[in-house]
């Protein structure tokens, strides 16, 4: 894909005059329908040549900007290069919204053909046994198609020796931050806050009349803030199987300690339950010097702001830290087999290394193959704005997103359990302890 095709970039013009900014136990999902999908695919698609195959594909939006008829543009394009797939997208809200709508289809055996939903969502879609293993749809492709991916982006796909997504649109967090505001209170505008120490240091500096010295939204994602200073301080917050958390570890209590004092005690950050669309507002506004954010809002950002800013790694305590977040496309069990094959090839289409380098440029997304950062149009672009690469390289010391069996019901004692603390309701010790003596009894019952 060298550059949108006149088409492509017609609907995407016509597109963005009329679309806004978006803002149970059960059975083994790895059985059966997936094992001869690409095989039976293939059979299939040559008995109905000359049809059509239609595909359904819900996507949320979770960052600001016209994602919407970025989408609507890159899927025109694959319909041009795949005249036998029709593809209708569903913009289906936030990511939790999409989750909802996507389990509501399942239990009516009516789902979408293909998602992108949260790649935490793998356990829970696993026990409701709504989608495919993809290793046979891989085995199609020449040599290793995998290892083009980013493993940090991988931890959230793969269970069991078995991958069950593609990530798409990946992020991690990072540290943006106001160099005017730097030069102002004597701070080096080159350089972010390189440890916890320091983060402190410059959030009292930073602060004034009027102005946050730092912002770390909460509603929604205080699991996954949580995460960074989790990891930052020893360890993750689940095992990799899903069926264990790791909550109220004493590097874990220092570490909500060390959030709850930046607001409670030293008065650098707004006090209480940040949400998560007010802090990037506030920072385009000059309300915070910092914030902790999505990368998924570089773009957002880069074009908004008035003044010059800077991305940094989120600050180290023992080392840096951040878990990956964002989505991935999942193929659904309950389809067709030539809608499984078809939505492999849409899936493949989405993730090409061009595509991938166009849709980071477009959003502030981690590009999520390797491949895509040595395409001219990415090295062009970091070349002119060298903060589109922190991310990237942040992945390096990246992990896997707080996911687990039981998924919601796990991330919800988490947040709300965070969020007693940073509204004073709870010490971090006992929020924490509470948290995990909850979460394991949620997960109860996938450890006997």
């Amino acid at each position: 894909m060298k550059k949108w095709s006149t088409k492509v970039l017609a609907v995407t013009l016509g597109l963005l005059l009329l679309a806004g900014c978006g803002n149970g136990s059960g059975g083994n999902g790895g059985n059966g329908t997936g094992a001869n999908a690409a095989t039976d695919g293939a059979k299939m698609a040559t008995a109905s040549e000359g049809k059509k195959t239609e595909l359904t594909f819900y996507y949320p939006i979770a960052v600001g900007g016209p994602l919407t008829a970025t989408i609507e543009a890159m899927t025109a394009e694959f319909e041009t290069e795949h005249p036998d797939i029709d593809v209708k997208p569903v913009y289906t809200g936030s990511y939790a919204d999409t989750a909802v709508k996507t389990q509501a289809g399942v239990q009516a055996k009516q789902p979408p053909d293909v998602a992108v939903l949260q790649s935490t969502e793998l356990f829970s879609l696993l026990d409701m046994n709504a989608i495919v293993p993809l290793d046979d749809f891989i085995a199609q492709e020449e040599g290793d198609y995998l290892a083009d991916f980013y493993p940090a982006f991988l931890a959230n796909s793969q269970t069991d020796g078995r991958t069950y997504s593609i990530p798409f649109q990946r992020s991690t967090i990072v540290l943006y931050y106001n160099k005017d505001m730097f030069k102002e209170a004597g701070l080096d505008p080159e350089k972010g806050p390189e440890n916890w120490e320091q983060m402190q240091e410059y959030a009292i500096k930073l602060k004034k009349d009027g102005r946050n010295g730092l912002e770390i939204p909460v509603t929604g994602f205080a699991y996954w803030m949580m995460q960074t200073f989790a990891l930052q301080n020893g360890d993750n917050l689940m095992t990799t199987d899903g069926k264990k958390v790791k909550f109220d570890t004493p590097e874990n209590v220092e570490g909500l300690q060390y959030w709850v004092d930046l607001a409670a005690k030293h008065k650098a950050m707004p006090e209480g339950v940040t949400d998560w669309s007010t802090v990037p507002s506030d920072f385009l506004e000059g309300k915070t010097a910092m914030m902790y954010h999505t990368t998924g809002n570089l773009s957002n950002v880069k074009k908004n702001a008035t003044f010059d800013f800077g991305v940094s790694f989120l600050p180290a305590k023992k080392q840096y830290g951040s878990p990956t977040g964002g989505g991935n496309f999942y193929i659904f069990k309950d389809i067709a087999a030539e809608k499984q094959q078809a939505a492999w090839k849409f899936v493949k289409f989405m993730t090409e290394s061009e595509r991938a380098a166009q849709w980071s440029i477009d959003t502030g997304y981690v590009a999520v193959r390797k491949s895509a950062y040595e395409t001219e149009r990415m090295k062009d672009y970091a070349a002119e704005f060298p903060a589109a690469l922190v991310a990237r390289d942040q992945l390096e010391y990246a992990a896997a997103e707080l996911s687990t069996h039981n998924n919601g019901k796990v991330m919800k004692i988490l947040n709300d359990s965070v969020q007693a603390a940073l509204t004073g309701g709870m010490t971090p010790a006992d929020a924490l302890k509470k948290a995990q003596a909850e979460a394991d009894q949620a997960l109860a019952s996938f450890n006997k």
